[in-house]
């Protein structure tokens, strides 16, 4: 598998794809222009790759989706939140729904990391949740709401990214468990699931109790040994890309293509400039010359692929407007059914001042879509007496013009007092201070104590806020804030 350039497939991409024989293509959101252009681009891979192509994307829901212009799913974390099994089955429906009408007919969904470490910096709200009994319930209702709109899912990060501190795009993880410990969480899911999951794509992690010497991404041990072995997995098993830097930056792609297909990977997610792309092919084509890679095995690897294409056909259909707006709002009521009070929180009535502390500009860092900026935070906020407040004055530090007082009088008019050069506090004696965090599509927002005075302010901000509301995303914020 490989990504191309643009949002039309160049001749020079084509003959790329039809010289080498490549099968295929994820896309991502430099792929992805309107609703036709994706069409377009989806027929001319097809016309590219032949009948059984396989196009691909990340449609996982919340703060990871390419196609912006579909109705928007929440997170897997709001599903978890609202712990409706059919709930999740409608909603992983209605994805699959949308991406099919693309023409896409493999989406990399759903997440089935256990959420169980807070530090982690790259599953967070892509996780159902801390629990592994009530991942497997949401995510498999999830995927078989998918797979019955005949879209395939690629359950992942095999064996586990949940309790990890860093981040695989950026470095290699070690997860220091037994394999008891692990069967016990990460593997949970992934092995009350895996007879489901058309295919599992792998993780670039090291198990040193599994295997000391390879990540699980190259690892024979687990992929062939525990998931195709212990656990006879038959369908697809496909590698995270390969450069990501845990593993391009110790293994390379030729390096790491052949070793993950010796391991019992099917195909190998060759990322990343085409000469990169040329050279992973080339090291496969040299080991099964050499006889380093079986012949048979990556038979094996093709019968899998060829099935799975024949069981779920890249074709684009039309998104009938009357199921369009049908998932719509299923998307709305999913994503506030996700909507949480933590503590005893009181939501802000309109005559009560509300500080509203955001991010200014959330931009995207290749896996979560960028987020809505400051400015259109604010405009969530309109008819309220609000105040917005970039999250770096909140916490004393200078920002670039006087932002508060502009995006919430650009956004609604309201009076407000600027908090400039104010430590985090400002004249004003707002009511509630809400807390968002835009990512995404989505803020994730923290109410914190009602405060009945200024001189609250200090005590306010020493304490760690244990009163909380978490938030959807905009249109069902607005809702939320307007009732």
């Amino acid at each position: 598998m490989v990504d191309i350039e643009g949002r039309q497939l160049s001749t020079a991409a084509a003959e790329f794809l039809r010289r080498y024989h490549i099968r295929a293509v994820c896309l991502f959101r430099k792929n992805l222009g309107t609703e036709s252009e994706v069409k377009q681009l989806t027929a001319q891979l097809r016309a590219v790759l032949g009948p059984q192509a396989l196009i691909a994307l990340d449609q996982e829901g919340g703060s990871v989706v390419r196609a912006t212009f579909l109705p928007q799913a929440p997170s897997a974390m709001a599903l978890g939140a609202a712990a409706d099994a059919a709930l999740a089955e409608q909603v992983g429906a209605a994805v699959a729904r949308g991406v099919r009408s693309l023409g896409c007919n493999w989406n990399f969904a759903p997440v089935l990391d256990v959420n169980n470490n807070p530090a982690n910096p790259v599953i967070g709200d892509r996780s159902f949740g801390a629990n592994p009994v009530e991942v497997a319930r949401l995510a498999g209702a999830w995927m078989r709401g998918a797979l019955s709109e005949r879209v395939a899912c690629c359950v992942k990060h095999f064996p586990g990214h949940g309790d990890t501190q860093v981040d695989s795009h950026l470095d290699l993880p070690v997860v220091d468990k037994s394999e008891a410990e692990l069967a016990a969480l990460e593997l949970l899911p992934f092995h009350a699931l895996c007879q489901e999951a058309p295919a599992v794509m792998t993780a670039h992690i090291v198990y040193p109790q599994l295997d000391a010497e390879y990540p699980a991404t190259l690892s024979q041990k687990i992929l062939g040994h525990l998931l195709r072995g212990a656990w006879r997995y038959d369908g697809v098993l496909i590698t995270d890309s390969l450069v990501m830097k845990a593993i391009y930056d110790r293994y390379g792609h030729q390096r790491a293509g052949v070793l993950a297909l010796q391991a019992g990977a099917d195909m190998v997610m060759a990322l990343g400039a085409q000469q990169e792309q040329l050279n992973a092919i080339e090291a496969i084509g040299a080991a099964l010359d050499q006889g380093t890679l079986s012949q048979q095995q990556v038979l094996r690897s093709n019968a899998r692929l060829d099935a799975l294409a024949a069981r779920f056909p890249s074709t684009s259909s039309d998104y009938a407007p009357v199921q369009l707006r049908h998932d719509e709002q299923l998307m709305r009521d999913a994503w506030a059914r996700g909507l949480t009070v933590l503590g005893a929180a009181i939501p802000p009535q309109r005559d009560q001042p509300v500080r509203v502390i955001t991010q200014r500009i959330v931009a995207s860092d290749g896996i979560a879509e960028a987020g809505l900026p400051g400015a259109r935070v604010a405009a969530l906020f309109e008819g309220f007496d609000v105040q917005v407040q970039p999250v770096q004055q909140a916490f004393g530090q200078s920002v670039e013009g006087d932002y508060a007082t502009q995006a919430a009088a650009g956004a609604t008019g309201a009076k407000t007092a600027t908090a400039a050069g104010s430590g985090g506090d400002s004249d004003i004696g707002a009511t509630h201070i809400l807390a968002l965090r835009p990512r995404g599509r989505r803020c994730a927002a923290a109410l914190l104590h009602p405060r009945r005075s200024p001189e609250h302010a200090a005590a306010h901000r020493q304490r760690k806020p244990a009163n909380r509301l978490a938030l959807g995303p905009g249109r069902a914020l607005r809702r939320q804030l307007t009732r």
